[in-house]
């Protein structure tokens, strides 16, 4: 079926349609048998042209990443105090800077390990911009030591500051243990090279709770989740939520996005 067939017909349905919605009591638009040619007609011409459908596909999964882009981006305006300003979590940076990039994530996490060396990439070239460290240990019921490797971060953290915890944070991922093959021996040894000695008993369960909860608030599924943002005068034009594994060009770019649209 050729196209201008198609287009005349569409044309002839459309004129067909405005006599019928003028006329004074309904009637159906189309008989069965115009409504199963209709049908023929459609599927002779997408198979034809199957470019159409790929096209079709495309643009409604652009449509949905653009949804769920918003939906993103309405959660973290209200949740962005608890998302840059909580005292529990790492943050690395200039504190009068103009984006953050909040990482969620998990040390037995094999995406999470992937980003890792993309977002030290980034941190090197970036320093203007404020890292937030958001310790989800989802794996812990799992894997142990996802729960204990959170915890010495946060200890490392309380204990020795920003630079120790980011020592201890690529350590652990220099290790290449995950999925279940992080060790005790990994964590003490990524602390020791931190700095951290042991102290007294600690408890960082309530910590890790609230980023479990803001995780899940915002609507993130598993690790890594990582939002960038600016530190003020967000918009949803401006914030970008990355629900997975991201290169360090693509983090640019949304930290790039952020400092320019308004």
């Amino acid at each position: 079926m050729k196209l201008k067939t198609i287009t005349a017909l569409i044309v002839t349905t459309y004129i067909s349609f405005n006599s019928l919605a003028q006329a004074s009591a309904p009637q159906p638009v189309f008989t069965h048998e115009q409504e199963a040619r209709i049908g023929e007609i459609a599927a002779e011409y997408l198979v034809a042209h199957p470019e159409v459908l790929v096209a079709v596909s495309q643009k409604l999964q652009e449509q949905q990443a653009a949804r769920q882009q918003l939906q993103f981006a309405v959660r973290v305006m209200d949740n962005q105090a608890a998302l840059l300003n909580d005292a529990d979590t790492p943050a690395i940076g200039p504190e009068n800077a103009k984006v953050a990039v909040i990482e969620f994530f998990d040390y037995q996490c094999i995406h999470c390990s992937s980003v890792a060396p993309e977002l030290k990439k980034v941190m090197k070239a970036n320093p203007d911009v404020r890292y937030v460290f958001k310790e989800w240990p989802i794996f812990a019921e799992r894997w142990e030591n996802s729960q204990a490797a959170a915890e010495r971060g946060l200890s490392v953290w309380k204990q020795k500051g920003a630079e120790a915890y980011i020592t201890y944070h690529n350590a652990l991922y220099a290790t290449g243990h995950i999925e279940g093959k992080l060790t005790k021996e990994d964590i003490d040894q990524a602390a020791a090279k931190a700095g951290w000695k042991v102290s007294g008993r600690e408890s960082y369960t309530a910590a890790l709770e609230k980023n479990d909860e803001l995780a899940r608030v915002l609507g993130l599924t598993g690790t890594p989740g990582i939002v960038v943002m600016p530190v003020t005068e967000a918009t949803p034009k401006n914030i970008t939520v990355i629900p997975g594994a991201i290169p360090a060009e693509k983090l640019k770019a949304a930290i790039e996005k952020a400092l320019t649209v308004k």
